[in-house]
């Protein structure tokens, strides 16, 4: 099985220590490629770092809504100049957080849109982060997208995901028509996800991408431990429960949709 992680913070200091071990893990479950994302400059440096390091790593920049209040004169610029590098495939983890506020919302909506700004300039698909704000998010990246269309941007056809999707089915459906992905991770192994699960079970795998979001929500029966990369299978496997394809059908089909939306044939 070739297993793809689009979404894992190993730039974070927990994997400090023993991230050999921890990539070590991941290539023996069968993982091919992982996307590091930034979340503020600091990390998305640090992840460029790491794919510069490691073949099968690859980097997304961008400031997330929590980190917003580091957004400084020289920030776009910054970002720009680290977009540029050849396994950058992304623009992320960029967009809204209404649950935490860790900074004031018109700020946020600013450098939100900065970001997609910046992603359609250099043909970037995103990845966005939403939590409590998918009201808000939705009206942005559709306009984006419409508007992407209407200037004949290729990056209109392939735009981006919607990561740790938290949206409902009609959310889902319009994210379709506009052409994004649904990040999917161990949030639908909780025991307590049923409407999660349920939305999940009504999005064709074509549109799924495979995602740990690590160290971050880690799957049943780990919770309460460091997620790492290595339990994407449990996110795989959940999948089969929800799809009721094999295994080498969701493993195969959400990798193809990976390739694709990230273009790094080039790395094969």
């Amino acid at each position: 099985m070739l297993l793809v992680d689009t979404h894992c913070h190993l730039n974070l200091n927990l994997f400090e220590i023993d991230l050999d071990e921890v990539l070590e893990r991941a290539w023996e479950q069968g993982l091919v490629r992982i996307i590091v994302p930034g979340v503020d400059l600091e990390t998305s440096q640090s992840a460029v770092g790491l794919s510069e390091k490691y073949p099968n790593l690859f980097a997304a920049v961008g400031i997330h809504p929590n980190d917003a209040l580091s957004w400084k004169a020289g920030t776009l610029s910054a970002l720009h100049e680290l977009a540029l590098h050849p396994k950058v495939v992304a623009i992320g983890e960029i967009g809204l957080d209404f649950y935490r506020d860790k900074a004031p919302r018109l700020l946020q909506l600013e450098i939100f849109q900065k970001q997609l700004e910046l992603a359609g300039s250099l043909n970037k698909p995103v990845i966005i982060h939403s939590r409590n704000a998918m009201q808000a998010v939705w009206p942005i990246l559709g306009t984006w997208q419409e508007n992407l269309t209407q200037s004949e941007n290729s990056l209109s056809i392939l735009p981006g995901v919607l990561h740790s999707f938290e949206g409902d089915l009609d959310i889902a459906q319009k994210a379709f028509s506009h052409h994004f992905f649904i990040g999917v991770n161990g949030a639908i192994t909780f025991d307590n996800a049923v409407q999660r699960q349920q939305i999940t079970a009504n999005i064709p795998l074509e549109n799924i991408l495979l995602e740990t979001d690590a160290p971050f929500l880690t799957p049943h029966p780990y919770r309460g431990q460091r997620n790492e990369p290595a339990l994407i299978i449990k996110v795989a496997q959940k999948l089969v429960d929800l799809s009721s394809k094999s295994l080498p059908d969701v493993v195969e089909i959400t990798s193809h949709n990976a390739d694709r939306l990230f273009a790094w044939g080039a790395f094969a």
